[in-house]
């Protein structure tokens, strides 16, 4: 787990850059994938160098993605709109979004996993 959080860090702070740079750098807010980027990857090392720290680190990316998918979620629906044809108003923010939302889906069912083959070991 703490390696899948460091990689989705960096795969957000990369997104988070790329739409930046895309929108001209028109608002600091196209940078907010890159934001929690940081702090996954922050609390993946910290996972990484603390076995002591490892199970909170995980908790707390795990939160970190609960939130990331709460404020990236309008984005994923955006997208899945604009398939039907209903194209959202800003259409590079719905995709960042939708982006990162996938990502926080993905480490969530990951961490979900993690956690319940961690307690079937314990038994």
């Amino acid at each position: 787990m703490p390696k899948l959080s460091i990689n989705i860090g960096i795969i957000l702070i990369i997104l988070g850059m790329v739409f930046y740079i895309i929108s001209g750098g028109a608002s600091i807010t196209a940078l907010i994938p890159a934001f929690f980027g940081v702090a996954f990857g922050g609390l993946g090392m910290l996972a990484k160098r603390s076995e002591s720290m490892r199970k909170h680190a995980m908790h707390a990316a795990l939160l970190l993605a609960l939130l990331g998918l709460g404020g990236s979620f309008g984005g994923l629906i955006a997208i899945i709109g604009a398939l039907g044809g209903t194209m959202p108003d800003r259409p590079q923010a719905a995709i960042s979004q939708a982006i990162m939302a996938v990502l926080c889906i993905i480490f969530l069912v990951a961490g979900i996993k993690s956690f319940i083959d961690a307690r079937k070991e314990k038994d």
